[in-house]
């Protein structure tokens, strides 16, 4: 049960709490710095998963059952994100690089129209809804392993899903929603989170090997996501070379919390 909670703090709170800082600081707020948050926040993944999540994998299963996850992982948010690309329509320009947040996501271009607003934000909460569900799997399977991994991986996850929760709320707010309406979608975002742990809790449940390559896949579907979508778009978004400094210093933050 505290493995679920921990999916709880991770996904909803997180998200939440981005969607909070939005609505707050709207006006101040801009896409550098949401795209520095979000550099950083991927750092940390990256430690996640090669000082936290593969080296656990590695001894439950060996090299292979490992490489076979990472595989696996990848393979699945690359065949998600083609399904959020045919709901936005955005399939002939899923491979370009993007030039603001709202593209990153997958979302249609911005309109300052409150309805139109809303569909793109929601198309926005599906596509970062879905790339929650791997990290609550990382949860759910390393905390029924061991809990302390369980609650390290939630902050980790934690720290990364409160800039997107920001991401998320920033267009809805520019496009008139109301602040009330654009933190609780914010929270039903990160419920995919909890949907994760709960899977990942019932497969650490079978065996050793069924850890091991949910712990894997969990960490090749968030190397996918910082590697293949946030690094390099958010060099392209702050036109600096600033990201990927921070996205290191994110990964020394990242050893240092994993090795504590």
């Amino acid at each position: 049960m505290q493995v679920i909670w921990f999916s709880v703090g991770a996904g909803i709170l997180a998200m939440g709490l981005g969607g909070l800082f939005s609505a707050l600081l709207f006006k101040r707020s801009s896409e550098k710095v949401i795209c520095w948050l979000l550099s950083f926040a991927a750092g940390i993944m990256t430690s996640v998963v090669c000082f936290g999540l593969m080296p656990e994998a590695i001894e439950l299963s060996g090299i292979a059952g490992s490489v076979l996850g990472l595989i696996l992982g990848v393979v699945v948010i690359m065949l998600l994100n083609r399904i959020v690309d045919k709901i936005s329509e955005a399939k002939a320009n899923n491979l370009k690089v993007h030039e603001t947040h709202e593209e990153l996501y997958h979302q249609t271009p911005v309109i300052l129209n409150p309805k139109k607003m809303l569909r793109s934000g929601i198309i926005m909460i599906i596509a970062i809804g879905l790339h929650n569900v791997p990290e609550g799997i990382a949860i759910g399977a390393g905390g029924s392993h061991d809990l302390n991994l369980g609650l390290l991986i939630a902050i980790m996850i934690a720290l990364h899903n409160i800039p997107e929760g920001m991401a998320i709320a920033a267009p809805l707010l520019a496009g008139g929603v109301n602040r009330g309406k654009v933190v609780s979608l914010t929270l039903l975002c990160g419920f995919t989170t909890v949907f994760g742990a709960l899977i990942g809790v019932l497969i650490g449940n079978i065996s050793d090997f069924a850890v091991a390559l949910s712990l894997s896949a969990a960490g090749g579907a968030m190397l996918y996501v910082v590697f293949g979508e946030i690094i390099p778009q958010a060099v392209i978004m702050t036109k600096s070379r600033l990201a990927p400094l921070i996205t290191l210093l994110g990964i020394i933050l990242g050893l240092i919390m994993t090795q504590v």
